[in-house]
């Protein structure tokens, strides 16, 4: 009998791994970690480390954002920025958004926008805010963030547990539950106080968004903003009228969510 042919080695298999980025465990160690620690020290560990892996700021540029921003470009002005251009800002977000960007020196800018084609189809007339404000944030917002955060593992937020009754309980650190990946959500600023931010405006000389003043203390867009009366929630002038408290990038399950036509 002749001999068999040799046998090629075993062909190893590529795999794609699906496993989550962060876990419950690494929430929990992180939090641990840094309970206490002020966040310009936070912050500079977890970057310096690489703790959070490839992270971004995402930035409204609104009425408290100078003082997240400012902490992060003393670390290091070059963490990409995610600004949500929804195409309905008010003129003075859009004016204040370039004079804290070149203030501080931020280099790395990115305005995500909405896809032009799915706006046509879906909001022709601009007007989905006034009777769909999820759809209508769902196509400005969320899916425009969805799409950039694919090259990210953790995002660097600006929310504060004293801004409404939805983030009084808010952690440092948590995994973003509205996204598969298990990506990461720092919030350096939770345990702040308004007190706390004004001092640090203060202290730092940073502009004031202009709409402040205006009675504005919570800005998003600008058909879904209105003024606060002295004594409301400081977020109560977003979606007055609407059962709505958040634009979606903040709410569980809303990545990937399809507006109603």
């Amino acid at each position: 009998m002749g001999n068999a042919p040799a046998r090629a080695p075993a062909r190893s298999i590529d795999l794609i791994d699906t496993a989550p980025r962060f876990t419950a465990a690494d929430v929990a160690a992180l939090n641990a970690r840094f309970d206490g620690v002020d966040a310009q020290a936070m912050l500079a560990a977890v970057l310096a480390e690489g703790l959070i892996g490839r992270a971004a700021i995402v930035s409204s540029f609104g009425a408290e954002s100078a003082v997240l921003l400012h902490l992060v470009a003393r670390i290091d002005p070059s963490l990409p920025v995610l600004f949500l251009d929804t195409g309905k800002h008010f003129p003075e977000t859009l004016a204040y958004r370039d004079l804290l960007a070149d203030r501080l020196g931020l280099t790395d800018l990115r305005n995500l926008t909405p896809d032009p084609e799915t706006l046509a189809a879906r909001d022709a007339s601009g007007e989905r805010w006034s009777y769909d404000p999820d759809g209508c944030c769902d196509l400005r917002k969320v899916a425009p963030l969805a799409a950039a955060m694919t090259a990210f593992d953790a995002t660097l937020t600006g929310r504060k547990g004293f801004q409404s009754a939805t983030r009084a309980n808010l952690h440092s650190f948590e995994i973003d539950t509205s996204d598969a990946a298990g990506r990461l959500k720092v919030n350096p600023l939770a345990t702040w106080s308004k007190a706390d931010l004004d001092a640090y405006v203060a202290a730092h000389d940073l502009p004031p968004h202009p709409l402040v003043a205006a009675g504005y203390p919570s800005i998003g867009c600008a058909p879904c903003t209105s003024q606060v009366a002295p004594g409301e929630d400081p977020r109560a002038g977003r979606w007055r009228g609407f059962d709505k408290v958040e634009c979606g990038i903040h709410v569980p399950g809303a990545s990937g969510k399809q507006p109603s036509v």
